[in-house]
């Protein structure tokens, strides 16, 4: 992910602990799965070796990404947040135009998105479609089924 990445005080200090736990203990269980699959013989035919060594792969993929995400993180604080129109960490309340149903979603990062909670990512298709959007006005926002009718009714922190 290139760019800005707008993140949460609080999200940004769990990235940096799960780095960290990531970092030293994740790094040392699987250095000692490799060594115990090593020692079970002969490297080439060896299905254990070869899953742990996936597995480190996965694990450095994974601290890369972290490392990334926070070089680019830009924390936001909530008393700077802009109610006049959507932006990222606003706490939006509508209405879908389609089924008549009220909806209410904070826009954050990608990182923080949790659909259960009623966090949608600023880049989604529905977060993009809201961003810089103002009370009364109306937002068609194409998602794989189709297109979706949103009406904002309030924004708030």
């Amino acid at each position: 992910m290139s760019g800005v990445n707008y993140l949460t005080k609080e999200t940004l200090e769990q990235m940096r602990e799960e780095l960290t736990q990531l970092k030293s203990s994740g790094r040392a269980e699987i250095a000692r799965q490799i060594a115990e699959a090593r020692e079970k013989g002969d490297l080439k035919e060896n299905a254990e070796y070869d899953a742990a060594k996936e597995a480190q792969g996965h694990h450095e993929a994974k601290i890369a990404g972290l490392e990334n995400a926070i070089a680019t993180a830009r924390v936001i604080d909530m008393k700077d947040v802009d109610t006049s129109q959507v932006s990222i960490l606003s706490k939006v309340k509508g209405t879908n135009l389609g089924t008549k149903k009220a909806f209410e979603y904070q826009i954050v990062s990608e990182k923080e998105a949790d659909l259960k909670l009623g966090k949608i990512s600023v880049t989604s298709p529905i977060g993009k479609g809201l961003l810089g959007k103002k009370p009364g006005e109306v937002v068609e926002v194409t998602v794989p089924s189709g297109t979706l009718k949103f009406k904002v009714e309030s924004i708030s922190i």
